[in-house]
C-alpha cells in the first residue's frame, strides 16, 4: 500500500503543501518547515505529536489528507474553536475503530529510522522486541504460572517480562537504575550550577549565602517537569498502565486470599480442638455425682473386704512371715519409663505436624523452581509461533539478535537496512518511510538508503538541512 496523495494545510509551520506519492527529499535551512511535513504525516497516522502546537499560528483549522493506491483515505482536521475532525475510510467505507486499524499498517521504525540509530542499546533492543507479534495478556501469564509473578514490569515486551521473572538480580538491577538515574540528575544539576558561576567568583562573599529558597524553587520545578513527563508517558501507555494496575490488584488479592486461608485453617483447627475438649468436660461433669457414690460404696466395700481379708490374712499370716518378699523393682521401673514416655506424646504429634508443613514448603519451593524453569523455556516456545518481523531475527536472554549479532553491533548502514526490512515485512503495511534529518547520515549511507528504498518499492520522504533560505521539494 503506497500513498498517492499527501496534502497538508495550516499544520505546524506549513501553509499548504501537496505531495503525489513519489520519493522526495525536502531541503532548506532550519525553520523553513521541512520537519513539519514529517510531523504532519505522523500526526495523520498516530493522532499524536510531540509538538506543543499542531495548528499553525493564527489559523482556526488545519488539515492533513492522505490517500493510497488501495483506497485508504485519511483525513484529519485540527480545529481551534471546535472538536477535531477525522474521517478514515477504506474503499469508500468508514473504518470502525480507525485509530486501532491505523496502528496495524505501520511500525514505529518507519516513522523515524534516524532517531532509531541514535537510541541507546537498551532502547533499540526494546524497539525491535516490540515488533515481535505474540498475543498475550495477564490471563496468559496466570495460565502459565498459576499467578501474576510480583516485582515485574508488565508494560514491557513479553520476552522482557519473562527475562525479568527468571532473573536473579531483577530487583537489584531496578534499584541500580534508580540510583544511576538520581546520580545523573544530580550531576546535571551540578554542571548547571557550575555553568552559572562567573570567572571572578568571590567564594568568601557567598559562603554564608542561604541557598534554601533556590533549592526549593529548583525542586518545585523538577516536580512540575516530572509531572509533565509522567503525563506524556501516561498518555502513550494508558493500556499498559491499566495492565500494570491489574497485575498489582491480582497480586494483592492473591496474597490476601492466602493469608485469610491460613488464618481460617488455624482458627478452624483450634475451634474443633476446643469443641472436643468442651464436649469431654461436659460428659464428665454429668457423671461426677454417680462417680462419687460409686467411689464411696467402693471405699466402704473395700474397707469391709480389707478388714475381712485382714482377719483372714491374720489366720494365715504365720504361713508367710518367713517367706522372701517379691521384687517389684522391674515393674516399677517399667511404669516409670511408661510415664516418662507418655509425657512426650504431645511433642511427638507436634513434630509430625511440622514434618507435614516442611513437606508442604518443599512442594512450594519446587513449584517456584518449576516456574523459574518455565520462564526460561517459554521464550523459545513463543518464538516458534510468534510473527517475526524480519528474517534472521532471534532472541537470546531477552536480547534481540540479527543474524546472530546484537543490534548494538550493527553499523549505521545495517541499522538503516533493518528499518527498511521492517517496513517491507508486511506487504499490506503502508509502504513508506520517513527520514527526518538525513544530513545526520554519512553521504554513503544516505545514498545507499535511498537506493534500497527505490529498489524495494518503498516510498521515502526525507528532510535534509542545507543553506537554502527556502524549502525545496526535490523528487528523487
Amino acid at each position: 500500500m503506497k500513498t498517492t496523495k499527501i496534502k497538508i494545510r495550516n499544520l505546524f509551520g506549513i501553509t499548504e503543501t501537496e505531495l503525489d506519492g513519489k520519493n522526495v527529499e525536502v531541503t532548506g535551512k532550519n525553520g523553513v518547515g521541512k520537519t513539519s511535513i514529517i510531523d504532519a504525516i505522523k500526526y495523520a497516522l498516530t493522532n499524536d505529536s510531540e509538538r506543543d502546537y499542531i495548528l499553525k499560528k493564527g489559523e482556526t483549522e488545519g488539515e492533513i489528507l492522505i490517500e493510497t493506491d488501495t483506497g485508504l483515505y485519511i483525513d484529519r482536521k485540527k480545529r481551534a474553536n471546535q472538536a477535531d475532525y477525522k474521517s478514515i475510510k477504506d474503499g469508500g467505507k468508514v473504518v470502525s475503530s480507525p485509530e486501532a486499524m491505523l496502528k496495524t499498517i505501520f511500525t514505529p521504525l518507519q516513522l523515524d529510522p534516524v532517531k532509531f540509530i541514535q537510541l541507546s542499546k537498551k532502547e533499540q533492543n526494546r524497539a525491535i522486541l516490540d515488533l515481535i507479534e505474540f498475543d498475550w495478556d495477564l490471563n496468559w501469564i496466570k495460565e502459565q504460572f498459576g499467578e501474576i509473578p510480583p516485582d515485574v514490569n508488565y508494560e514491557q515486551n513479553i520476552l522482557q517480562v519473562l527475562n525479568d521473572i527468571q532473573a536473579e538480580n531483577g530487583h537489584y538491577f531496578q534499584t541500580r537504575q534508580d540510583i544511576n538515574r538520581e546520580l545523573r540528575n544530580k550531576k546535571a544539576f551540578v554542571e548547571e550550577i557550575a555553568g552559572t558561576i562567573p570567572s571572578n567568583y568571590e567564594a568568601e562573599k557567598w559562603e554564608n549565602y542561604d541557598l534554601g529558597d533556590t533549592y526549593k524553587r529548583i525542586e518545585k520545578a523538577k516536580e512540575i517537569n516530572s509531572r509533565i513527563e509522567r503525563a506524556k508517558i501516561f498518555k502513550d501507555s494508558y493500556d499498559n498502565k491499566v495492565r500494570g494496575y491489574e497485575a498489582e490488584k491480582e497480586i494483592q488479592v492473591s496474597s490476601e486470599r492466602e493469608k485469610i486461608a491460613n488464618e481460617r485453617e488455624e482458627l478452624s483447627s483450634s475451634i474443633e480442638r476446643m469443641k472436643a475438649e468442651i464436649k469431654a468436660a461436659e460428659d464428665k461433669l454429668t457423671t461426677l455425682d454417680g462417680k462419687l457414690t460409686d467411689k464411696i460404696e467402693l471405699a466402704e466395700s473395700a474397707y469391709r473386704e480389707k478388714v475381712a481379708k485382714l482377719d483372714s490374712d491374720m489366720q494365715v499370716a504365720d504361713e508367710y512371715i518367713n517367706k522372701e518378699k517379691v521384687d517389684t523393682s522391674a515393674d516399677e521401673e517399667e511404669v516409670k519409663t511408661a510415664e516418662e514416655m507418655k509425657k512426650h506424646l504431645n511433642e511427638f504429634y507436634r513434630m509430625k505436624r511440622l514434618q507435614e508443613e516442611c513437606e508442604k514448603l518443599a512442594d512450594e519451593s519446587n513449584g517456584y523452581t518449576e516456574k523459574i524453569e518455565l520462564a526460561r523455556e517459554l521464550p523459545g516456545k513463543i518464538l516458534e509461533t510468534a510473527t517475526i518481523p524480519v528474517e534472521g531475527l532471534t532472541v537470546e536472554d531477552g536480547v534481540p539478535l540479527i543474524n546472530g549479532l546484537p543490534i548494538s553491533n550493527l553499523s549505521e548502514g545495517e541499522k538503516l537496512n533493518l528499518c527498511v526490512d521492517v517496513a517491507l515485512s508486511k506487504p499490506n503495511n503502508l509502504q513508506i518511510i520517513l527520514i527526518d534529518g538525513a544530513e545526520k547520515l554519512s553521504d554513503d549511507n544516505r545514498a545507499k538508503l535511498y537506493e534500497k528504498c527505490k529498489a524495494s518499492g518503498l516510498q521515502f520522504i526525507a528532510t535534509k538541512t542545507t543553506n537554502s533560505d527556502d524549502m525545496e521539494v526535490n523528487y528523487l
